[in-house]
């Protein structure tokens, strides 16, 4: 369970966070003589989470630009202006939608690094559309192995849903075994040897409650995270966690009957992921359109048919929920639990409620994360990019009562955001912990930005050519690292200084010179500026990328309409 894993993990975060901060040589400051005794009096270790947000392939591939220039294991990001290890320093790695995609993938390969994915060519393999598959799959085995898959869950009594079908697809691209893996569990990722040992971060995806017939997903829905262990939210309304492991079992009032049988294998990772996106269910809806051109020829019957089965079942208002039934958290917490009489449990994406950025794992309390990492891929403006919607939208939530045990800094609205270009940068909130009421992570808010590509793609584009993909993800190299440090030589002594600011409140440390000077330049200060802001259309700082054209793919596969569900183009 977490609670015991995390003293393992925290010991495991000691070396390369000396690593790296001896590294950084923040001026004036003795790193090492700072946390000389973080074996035996953990008091200045700083405990650090990292978030990646949604966005389809675009957060997952700017995401894996980040996470490359966190990884010690990328080539040269040990050097001057680079920042590897910090993803070995972490303790908690989280992702919802496209960005769980991206820590999925990681973490289901035995913790992988970015680089290893991209040069292996059992996965990530892009250029196809998720609707054609892998280049070594016929169209017929490819639809007839997902559907059989889909098939046997039914046969075994189990309700499907659309995101079973997205579930499966995804895994052929994110997964490195045969078929996609149909029996790798999320669980699994506990009982491997070295995760168990804490050598890798504990990876958690995020996804909403939502009701079948509810299409209005609010600030108040309830927030479910995935872990390796359990399955459950902090929030008020539900307050419970059950086994992962055993999800799909008939659990009441958080024990399972002497009568029922134990079940085990439900969590599916590809089904784990796919219900963290299954916005992404418009996909599979496809199918059972005629004539549409994102659909290649040559789709077997057998799709079709199981697709229009499907929606006569559920329902078109239902297609994007991914249905975990039965309840697991039925009969639990009654007085609270707006589902303890509910046979069903249904999740859907975890962006659905504008929150498309997963700070939920890291703002709460107990967990008492000191700095959380960020990064922001969304497609709030226009010309898609972010403009803060999804701090804003934690903000905002962690003002009400759902959000009892967490917290979370104040954020500026959007209009402020765009004005002081707080969106063009990283930005530091939450500086002064002393200003605040409940203690919380110092959050680092990195979002999207063309230094070297314009990464800013459709949410919906489905397929993405070799070029382009290693485009994105150098941008988001670029983006972490302000390229290697040359968009401002003191930001990697910044990062520094961020992973230490908790510590340094702790341990009543005066914090040197260059580190104030950093908060100076990264944190907001409070000011505000919410006049109408002007078009934001960014440029590039770096020497753009030329990538071969990927157009002739793009227009017949697959960038779709981003009006579903009426506010797209914030996730």
């Amino acid at each position: 369970m977490e609670r015991d894993w995390i003293p393992k993990r925290r010991n495991e975060t000691i070396s390369p966070i000396r690593t790296l901060l001896k590294r950084l040589a923040i001026p004036g400051f003795d790193s090492e003589a700072y946390l000389k005794d973080a074996e035996t009096d953990p008091t200045a270790l700083p405990n650090i989470g990292i978030a990646i947000s949604g966005g389809g392939y675009r957060a997952m591939l700017c995401g894996a630009g980040a996470l490359a220039a966190w990884d010690i294991r990328s080539d040269g990001s040990d050097k001057d202006g680079n920042l590897g290890g910090l993803l070995q320093s972490a303790t908690y790695l989280s992702g919802l939608s496209g960005g769980g995609w991206l820590v999925g993938s990681l973490m289901m390969n035995n913790f992988t690094s970015v680089q290893e994915s991209v040069n292996y060519p059992g996965i990530w393999q892009l250029e196809n559309s998720i609707l054609e598959g892998p280049e070594n799959y016929s169209l017929l085995q490819y639809y007839n192995t997902i559907f059989d898959a889909v098939s046997e869950k039914k046969d075994a009594g189990y309700e499907r849903s659309l995101t079973d079908y997205w579930g499966r697809m995804l895994s052929y691209q994110l997964i490195n075994a045969t078929d996609g893996g149909p029996a790798y569990t999320w669980s699994s990722i506990a009982d491997d040897p070295d995760f168990s040992e804490g050598k890798a971060p504990m990876p958690i995806i995020i996804a909403d409650g939502r009701a079948p017939n509810e299409t209005i997903i609010s600030l108040n829905a309830t927030n479910f995270e995935f872990t390796p262990w359990e399955l459950g939210s902090y929030d008020p309304v539900l307050q419970g966690f059950v086994p992962l492991k055993y999800v799909g079992s008939e659990f009441d009032n958080g024990k399972l009957p002497k009568d029922k049988s134990c079940i085990a294998g439900f969590d599916n990772a590809g089904f784990v992921m796919g219900t963290s996106s299954s916005l992404f269910n418009q996909i599979v809806l496809y199918l059972n359109e005629d004539d549409n051109n994102y659909v290649p020829d040559g789709v077997p019957d057998i799709a079709v048919e199981a697709v229009t089965s499907v929606l006569k079942a559920i329902g078109s208002d239902n297609n994007d929920i991914a249905d975990w039934t039965p309840n697991p958290f039925k009969g639990w917490n009654d007085e609270n639990n707006l589902s303890a009489e509910s046979e069903r449990l249904t999740l859907v994406d975890g962006g659905e409620d504008l929150q498309n950025i997963p700070y939920y794992p890291h703002i709460r309390k107990d967990r008492e994360v000191d700095v959380v990492f960020s990064f922001d891929s969304s497609a709030d403006t226009d010309y898609g990019w972010p403009n803060g919607a999804s701090p804003i939208a934690t903000y905002e939530r962690s003002l009400t009562n759902i959000s009892e045990g967490s917290s979370f800094p104040s954020v500026p609205g959007k209009n402020t955001f765009l004005n002081l270009g707080l969106n063009t940068r990283p930005t530091f909130f939450g500086c002064n912990a002393t200003n605040m009421t409940d203690p919380s992570p110092l959050i680092v808010y990195i979002p999207n930005y063309p230094y070297v590509y314009s990464s800013n793609i459709s949410t919906f584009q489905m397929s993405i050519n070799t070029s382009e993909l290693s485009a994105i993800i150098e941008n988001g190299y670029a983006v972490a690292t302000m390229l290697n440090g040359t968009r401002d030589k003191d930001w990697p002594v910044c990062v520094g200084c961020a992973m230490l600011s908790r510590s340094f409140d702790r341990t009543n440390t005066t914090v040197p010179d260059k580190c104030q000077e950093c908060f100076t330049n990264y944190c907001w200060n409070g000011t505000l500026d919410e006049r109408e802001p002007s078009e934001y259309n960014p440029t590039f700082i770096g020497e753009q990328i030329e990538v071969e054209s990927s157009a002739s793919k793009a227009s017949s596969a697959f960038i779709a309409i981003a009006a579903i569900a009426g506010f797209m183009l914030a996730i």
